[in-house]
């Protein structure tokens, strides 16, 4: 281990428990103990998640939110006894590891509930969602402080929750805290004064118009809180560990509208002055510990940071706050190991969190003590698995009902959270294996089939690997991208995997293998348009090849056009993006806490976009712009960069022993072309 990194691995307490490291398993939606959308039980495949994590030397584990109410069906989890049966048993391997585990228990979600298609349906049909109510209370699911706009569907106003309602749910955090207790669990933690769910809602002015006692002045917005923690501390004792989720700084300018880094803007939730008070005034209330960050689910890139944030971007505020409590202060959000060792040594911060590198590499903390910082996966950041919710005009949550039920898979690791449909067996009898293409597709199929035992060889046509991938991970935000690559390069290596460079195979039958896989990736798409041949291909741009000038016309907005538009202005250029949807990102698998950053950031610079329309000519200086109601306009520009995905080219057709993955297969995301990678390597 580096000298550096050792501030990590000293004890500290939470309370009276001991946690022998500072590396914090930050909780993520979908690794509940007791399951998610299904009715609570004990899920023995986060069990298995985070025991494996318990044993690559994790300090202190929080699992994923635990509604306190069943999403379907709607029983308290205090009424499963057997199920806390099962965790006592499991707690007992937990602590043979020397970890330590806190429950996260939710009062719930409120307005920022990811509500589908078929839970707006129920929402907006009273009589219909009446009748639901039994299987599932969409109601109950996003009632808030207040009847306020939902954050997926603004034309729907989700009601306020009754006195009652909250009284049951105080009632519940007791209970099921004290059979956490006696199951052995090592403290519980209050989901959340944080990120713009249930109890964050009613600290907030924005979204609290009570006019009872839990709504108005500071003490009755923060009463929903304090009187949870007093009724666990009732129900399990004034020594039980209770741990707050807690958002240092809202991060929000109004409902649906964030503030980036370092913009100066009027904050409508939590600032900086409330939080020293109220820090204080939660830990007084019975608080052990916070669990800290910033932002809500309107600015909700600060909780879940994209690669366009930068690292560390909570510390500053998480540090600040700090100062005016004497608990433990956990800081999360795209933590640096090396600069979190420092603010630990420094004594900014007591713990550090991580979550979505636990989800990539489950032994990274084992490979950070033994030196091995190389063989570690990064994440990337892309939430393509983990969290898909995906949100633009029209469509409230445009997720499929598999990725709601199973959050928290990764995209670069398909074991996770899926062992069994993904478990590797060697090979009953090894084979030789040539893989066309050296692009991430082609390097994931290579080092599967190989740790299955098969003899592989990858036929590169260029003299490097990464493929397509080189290019996309070439923008300065991209750093981890660009770490993936050397990951894939040095695992190749290792495994002596052999690589022929400059090589491209035209005809199948020049090769001598057992199995051929084709991983020749994808063709940009071509538009039939007058001055086309002037324009600039995405890739062209990307991988250095043309450079542009001041104005650039981008036509077609999507996750590739918008990161180029965001390149080009953080560096200068003025980027126009014209895209034919009502949405610049109107795509299925991109999260929201992805797109809202890069739709924040184009407003706030005031990004020329132009939707719902289409270029119709490319002229020397210019395009001309055509809307939906066919008016044109033309628009100056120096050049202009065509950005309208591609298709599939694989150099042959699949066949009994050829196998085609990655985008030559279909035109996807990672995940699409590392789960193809996978499903082909297992049966190879």
């Amino acid at each position: 281990m580096k000298e550096n990194l050792q501030p990590l691995f000293t004890p500290w307490k939470i309370g009276n428990v001991e946690i022998k490291n500072r590396i914090v398993l930050c909780p993520m939606g979908g690794t509940s103990l007791f399951g998610w959308m299904e009715p609570n039980h004990f899920d023995e495949e986060s069990a298995e998640f985070f025991l494996e994590r318990a044993r690559n030397n994790v300090g202190l584990i929080i699992p994923g939110i635990a509604p306190l109410k069943d999403t379907i069906g709607g029983r308290w989890l205090y009424q499963n006894k057997g199920m806390f049966k099962k965790l006592k048993e499991y707690m007992t391997e937990i602590h043979k590891t020397g970890a330590k585990l806190f429950v996260q228990l939710t009062a719930g979600f409120g307005r920022s509930f990811a509500i589908t298609e078929s839970l707006e349906f129920l929402l907006k049909n009273k009589v219909i969602g009446a009748l639901a109510k039994p299987i599932i209370n969409a109601s109950y699911l996003c009632a808030s402080p207040s009847e306020l706009p939902s954050r997926w569907a603004e034309d729907i106003k989700v009601r306020a929750l009754t006195k009652k309602e909250i009284l049951d749910m105080i009632d519940a955090f007791a209970k099921t805290s004290k059979l956490c207790k006696e199951a052995g669990v090592d403290g519980v933690e209050v989901h959340a004064v944080h990120e713009g769910y249930l109890l964050d809602q009613f600290t907030t002015q924005y979204t609290n118009h009570r006019t009872d006692e839990y709504g108005g002045s500071f003490e009755n917005r923060y009463r929903f809180a304090v009187d949870v923690v007093k009724a666990i501390k009732s129900a399990c004792g004034q020594d039980y560990p209770v741990s707050l989720r807690y958002s240092v700084v809202s991060k929000t300018k109004d409902f649906c509208s964030g503030a980036m880094p370092n913009e100066e803007y009027k904050e409508v939730g939590r600032d900086l002055a409330e939080s020293e008070k109220a820090a204080k005034y939660l830990q007084d209330a019975g608080y052990d510990m916070l669990d800290a960050d910033n932002g809500t689910y309107d600015a909700w890139y600060w909780a879940h940071p994209p690669a366009y944030m930068p690292q560390n971007c909570n510390l500053e505020e998480v540090a600040h706050i700090k100062k005016f409590v004497d608990i433990p202060v956990v800081c999360a959000g795209r933590m640096d190991v090396n600069v979190g060792a420092e603010a630990v040594k420094d004594g900014r911060i007591d713990g550090v969190g991580f979550a979505r590198q636990f989800l990539v590499d489950g032994e990274w903390v084992t490979k950070l003590i033994e030196g091995r910082e190389e063989d570690i996966q990064p994440c990337i950041c892309c939430h393509n698995a983990c969290f898909t919710m995906a949100h633009y005009k029209g469509v409230a949550n445009d997720q499929d009902f598999d990725d709601i039920k199973h959050m928290s898979r990764c995209a670069l690791n398909p074991q996770t959270m899926q062992r069994k449909k993904f478990a590797l067996t060697k090979a009953k009898r090894p084979k030789t294996i040539a893989v066309i293409g050296g692009g991430i597709g082609g390097m994931e199929v290579a080092r599967i089939a190989t740790l299955r035992g098969h003899k592989v060889t990858i036929y590169e046509k260029t003299n490097s690997l990464g493929g397509v991938f080189v290019p996309a991970a070439a923008f300065d935000f991209k750093e981890k991208d660009r770490e993936l690559i050397e990951f894939y390069k040095r695992q190749i290596s290792k495994l002596n995997i052999e690589v022929v460079y400059n090589t491209e195979i035209i005809d199948l039958k020049s090769i001598k293998a057992d199995e051929i896989v084709i991983a020749t990736g994808s063709k940009p798409r071509q538009l039939r348009l007058q001055g086309i041949e002037n324009s600039i291909e995405a890739v062209e741009y990307l991988s250095g090849q043309k450079q542009v000038g001041q104005n650039v016309v981008i036509i077609g907005g999507g996750l590739t056009g918008c990161e180029i538009a965001y390149d080009l202005h953080r560096h200068g250029k003025n980027p126009i993006i014209v895209e034919m949807k009502n949405d610049l990102m109107a795509v299925k698998g991109i999260c929201l806490a992805n797109s809202s950053y890069l739709r924040d950031y184009f407003k706030l610079h005031n990004v020329l976009i132009y939707l719902e329309s289409s270029v119709k000519e490319i002229k020397d200086n210019s395009v001309v712009i055509v809307d939906k109601s066919n008016n044109e306009q033309e628009v100056a520009k120096d050049d202009v960069i065509v950005s309208v995905g591609y298709n599939p080219a694989p150099i042959a057709k699949e066949g009994k022993h050829i196998h085609i993955v990655g985008d030559a297969y279909k035109v996807g995301n990672l995940r699409t072309v590392i789960w193809r990678a996978w499903e082909v390597a297992r049966k190879l």
